[in-house]
């Protein structure tokens, strides 16, 4: 079981099971919602369990994809994809130790120019 929630612990959730190794994402849009690259992982949305619903709030950023935070504080949550089964929840939301590791930086191309990457992960365009 894995526990999070956001700054101000408004909205909180519990995920059953292992965490998938996280990717992190450079496009310009993640990084507009979360101030920077965003580091999520991808988990069944039967293993997700929300509390403060009335707190979460979600904005529908393209067709495909919409993005969870709350209302209160601002945290940025969840990234779900329309017609998927799965939803990605921000890393930096959880509060026990998540015992995973990223695999892949994703959209390197629209990298923000402040920054290098300086691991050796993979990446993908």
């Amino acid at each position: 079981m894995h526990a999070g929630s956001c700054l101000c612990g408004a909205v909180t959730f519990t995920v059953e099971g292992n965490l998938p190794p996280p990717d992190i994402c450079h496009c310009r849009k993640c990084r507009k919602q979360s101030g920077h690259c965003f580091a999520s992982t991808d988990v069944p949305k039967a293993a997700v369990t929300v509390t403060g619903g009335d707190a979460l709030r979600w904005y529908p950023s393209s067709d495909k994809v919409r993005r969870g935070f709350c209302g209160n504080c601002g945290s940025s949550l969840f990234w779900e994809p329309a017609h998927r089964d799965w939803t990605a929840i921000a890393m930096g939301a959880f509060d026990t130790p998540t015992h995973t590791r990223a695999r892949v930086h994703i959209f390197v191309g629209e990298k923000g120019d402040y920054y290098e990457i300086g691991d050796a992960l993979p990446q993908d365009a």
